[in-house]
């Protein structure tokens, strides 16, 4: 079964500096309805002014992912790290024990869009911990490319969940089929363009929850961009 969530319907954070809108329900956005989906808690679909960002705030037991669209991110936490995302990056923050950390677009022209994604760990009270490693489009065209995993299989971030993230680039006759085993639950996320998933057609921003099928297949693709998320059979997250 698969259930539509279109980009007009949700939630919507406008700071000026800062244009976000929420898949699910986040910070003064709340709806009994979109409160995560298996261990997926958080997809933020953020825009970030030139010069402006997130000020350094503190995080736990939280697995936090951002992918970057356009322009770059800009990151520094209190484990000492300071590094630049750009479209391609993945980055992958354990909260675990507590970690503070920045986000800024230091650019002085051109907004930064990414994706701020949060996972509910499998345990509380781990080591924090921060990896980031880049997965070029040669890698994710016409496929979808394991990104994020358990165990670390195909050079993909560790992630403490049984969770797999899959990104994939696709257009025109480019197709791929994700098999997925029994009782899993499935999250399609398009960060740009449009794709057919399962003979839907989803736009830029839309996403599909996935229950009780086999295989999810993206097609017909239109300069589309998409996250496929691979998730245990829980409905809700579980803190």
């Amino acid at each position: 079964m698969l259930e539509i969530r279109r980009s007009q319907d949700r939630g919507l954070a406008n700071l000026g500096w800062l244009h976000s809108h929420h898949t699910f329900s986040f910070g003064h956005y709340h709806d009994p309805e979109q409160v995560g989906f298996s261990d997926l808690l958080v997809i933020n679909d953020d825009r970030v002014q030139p010069g402006r960002g997130f000020g350094t705030h503190p995080h736990r037991d939280m697995e936090i992912i951002s992918y970057v669209l356009d322009g770059a991110l800009a990151h520094e936490d209190s484990m000492g790290n300071g590094s630049v995302i750009v479209p391609g990056d993945v980055q992958l923050m354990s909260a675990g024990t507590g970690v503070r950390h920045s986000e800024f677009n230091h650019e002085q022209a051109g907004v930064t869009h990414f994706l701020q994604i949060w996972i509910v760990p499998d345990r509380k009270g781990v080591a924090p911990g921060y990896q980031q490693t880049r997965f070029g489009d040669e890698q994710k065209r016409g496929r979808l490319r394991l990104v994020v995993s358990p165990d670390g299989a195909d050079g993909s971030l560790v992630v403490h969940q049984d969770a797999r993230l899959y990104a994939g680039l696709f257009d025109g006759a480019e197709t791929a089929t994700l098999a997925l085993d029994a009782g899993r639950n499935a999250y399609v996320h398009v960060a740009r363009g449009s794709v057919e998933v399962n003979g839907e057609r989803l736009g830029e921003g839309d996403g599909a929850r996935i229950r009780d099928a086999r295989e999810i297949t993206l097609a017909n693709g239109q300069e589309a961009e998409v996250l496929v998320f691979d998730l245990r059979g829980n409905e809700l997250p579980e803190f």
